[in-house]
């Protein structure tokens, strides 16, 4: 063997294997070090957070929305029904291509762009895997459609919900009101309650009741968890609390006595007002033309609303609490019984009426409606049976505008009524201060001959003239104006506002002067054929004024510049139990065609059981004022 050779070197080897061992296990244990600490802290640390997370993918937590409170009629006439609909709602988190998901939709149900439009603005509002609606009201063959396409679609489902639904249609519109979909101006106004009760809700009440009464309509949201796959699909639901349903309202309205209402009106354009002269609750609502309130449900197309708002009849517009118009000689009987009280007339005043009046010192002619006059002694039951203008234009000589408007505001002139519905117009009744304030001028005694017979500048709504009737028809006491009879089956009692002080004799007076203008004046129409006793007033307003000493000639002048006919009435006049406005928009004769409209109400109303009249009780722009220049030559006819 070569002595260079050298022996293999074991103590060396070992020593190094032990030192590469070493530092493998150091190593290792370094890293298992690191994977328990990581483990700790997604397992111990942030347990819950990871798990909330992870929940988050399969478990959601999805608003149950309340089931709106239902509205009757006072005999359980459904007024305001849900009922289910199916509506296509997409949950943006589950789509990838939203274009291209739209895209098939489109070749699967109908949609319009339109529709695309609203559902995009509804993306911007929207919480995080929450449905959107895209199409509401889905026919079963578009459902089908959908079902069989549903594995092209992740993120799109198909959700069955309560949609308002209005039997009656048209018929109470304007008092029931509708539901419509959240706009981006009621989130605006919503606060963070707010916001927490209309989680998974659609709809709020826009206009009417539906308004009014919309927080004990809406009810209290519920919620549910529900697991999901990994398509948005609900596979259980894991937990349900229950929402509580809204409010049901039963109403003083009477559909029977709405539909006679409307009826009776005809193709006029108008409204009627059937107050119970007992409660102050109101049994006939109409405005008219009305429109279809199921169209604004679900969101109405701008073809449909172009149709409603630009029509030249208005049906958007309200006219029992919106419209202000001039009342006429429909004020006559109030007016009256203020002179009475005020001392200013007497049961024997009597005043001669050749055709015209002047006031001392002035050459301006004021000529009653009856261009020959009524006589040379009228008292005051003739002057309202007659509708003597010259009568009254005598009494406001000797008064003033002050007291004319004390007594005004009693029956409730000149302010909001206080009905429980949305957007009430207060309509006028002038006094000093208010001319000085409006139009910067002083007080004319001209103005005081306008004001006593409701025109100039008066303006009344009405709902107001129906309210003021059943003031004069309860001897004073003024209740205030109620839709809502019962919620939930609780009696809402009638609240007075308060009580119009007359002496006996004044009151029996007024109340003989009305049953006269029935019986044998100027609106004989209202009583024809009744087997009951009824008391009214007519009334016939400028829309236009004429020139002094000109005749009003109905052919020459437009047919929305003609007069507006009124009447109000009672009845019974021993017991009174309704009472009634009317209102035809260019109808020139409150005697002729407003009153057959107040006798149809009358007699369907009073030809009902006791036990069916008393029911439970044994919320467009407005139209311009309606108002003539008050220092024109007045004429207003009976």
């Amino acid at each position: 063997m070569s002595e260079n050779l050298r022996f293999k070197d074991h103590h060396t080897e070992q020593r190094l294997f032990r030192n590469r061992m070493l530092v493998a296990i150091i190593g290792v244990a370094a890293l298992l070090g690191v994977l328990v600490a990581r483990l700790y802290n997604l397992q111990i640390v942030n347990y819950e957070n990871y798990r909330t997370q992870s929940d988050e993918n399969r478990i959601q937590v999805r608003p149950v929305p309340p089931t709106r409170g239902l509205i009757y009629d006072r005999n359980g006439v459904l007024l305001a029904d849900n009922r289910a609909s199916y509506t296509l709602a997409i949950v943006r988190e589950r789509i990838k291509d939203l274009d291209a998901t739209l895209e098939l939709l489109g070749n699967l149900v109908q949609m319009d762009d339109d529709d695309v439009e609203k559902f995009k603005r509804r993306l911007q509002r929207r919480r995080p895997f929450e449905p959107v609606p895209l199409r509401y009201r889905l026919t079963e063959e578009e459902i089908a459609r959908i079902s069989v396409n549903e594995f092209r679609l992740p993120g799109v489902s198909v959700e069955a919900e309560l949609v308002r639904y209005y039997p009656e249609t048209e018929l109470f519109a304007h008092s029931v009101g509708y539901v419509g979909r959240i706009a981006e101006r009621d989130l605006s106004a919503f606060s963070e309650e707010d916001v927490r009760r209309y989680r998974g809700t659609q709809s709020i009440g826009k206009v009417g009741l539906e308004r009014s009464y919309e927080d004990l309509l809406l009810g209290e949201v519920g919620f549910e968890n529900v697991e999901t796959n990994a398509r948005g699909r609900v596979l259980r639901v894991l937990e349900r609390h229950d929402p509580k349903p809204g409010a049901e309202l039963t109403l003083h309205l009477d559909t029977r006595l709405q539909q006679v209402a409307t009826d009776a009106l005809g193709e006029h354009r108008g409204a009627v007002v059937a107050i119970d002269v007992k409660t102050g609750g109101v049994l006939a609502f109409v405005s008219k033309p009305s429109y279809d309130p199921n169209l604004f449900v679900t969101g109405i197309s701008f073809k449909d609303y172009s149709e409603l708002r630009d029509s030249l009849d208005v049906p958007l517009f309200n006219r029992v609490v919106q419209g202000q118009y001039p009342p006429g000689s429909t004020l006559k009987p109030m007016m009256g019984l203020g002179g009475l009280a005020a001392g200013v007339i007497t049961a024997n005043t009597r005043v001669a009426d050749p055709g015209f009046f002047r006031l001392p010192n002035d050459s301006r002619i004021y000529r009653d409606w009856k261009r020959w006059g009524h006589g040379k002694s009228i008292d005051l039951i003739e002057g309202l049976a007659q509708s003597c203008d010259v009568y009254f234009w005598d009494m406001a000589s000797r008064w003033n505008i002050d007291g004319m408007h004390d007594i005004a505001t009693r029956f409730g002139l000149g302010d909001k009524t206080g009905i429980d519905l949305p957007r009430e117009y207060p309509g006028i009744f002038p006094s000093r201060e208010w001319k000085r304030g409006a139009r910067g001028a002083a007080w004319y005694p001209g103005d005081s001959l306008n004001a006593v017979l409701g025109q100039g500048f008066v303006l009344a709504t009405p709902l107001q003239l129906a309210v003021m009737t059943a003031t004069i028809a309860n001897r004073g006491t003024h209740y205030r104006p109620q839709m809502v009879m019962a919620i939930d089956g609780v009696e809402q009692p009638p609240e007075v506002l308060h009580h119009v002080e007359a002496r006996p004799e004044h009151w029996d007076l007024v109340f003989k002067g009305m049953e006269q203008v029935v019986k044998a004046g100027t609106g004989k129409n209202a009583g024809a054929g009744l087997d009951f006793r009824v008391a009214g007033k007519s009334g016939t307003a400028q829309v236009v004024g004429i020139a002094q000493g000109a005749k009003y000639d109905s052919e020459a002048l437009k047919e929305r510049h003609r007069d507006h006919a009124l009447f109000i009435a009672f009845a019974p006049v021993d017991d009174p139990q309704i009472a009634v406005s009317v209102l035809v928009e260019n109808g020139e004769g409150g005697g002729r065609v407003a009153a057959p409209v107040a006798r149809e109400v009358l007699a369907d109303w009073m030809q009902r059981p006791f036990e069916d009249t008393a029911g439970l009780s044994s919320w467009r722009p407005p139209m311009a004022p309606l108002t003539s220049t008050p220092f024109e030559e007045v004429r207003v006819r009976g």
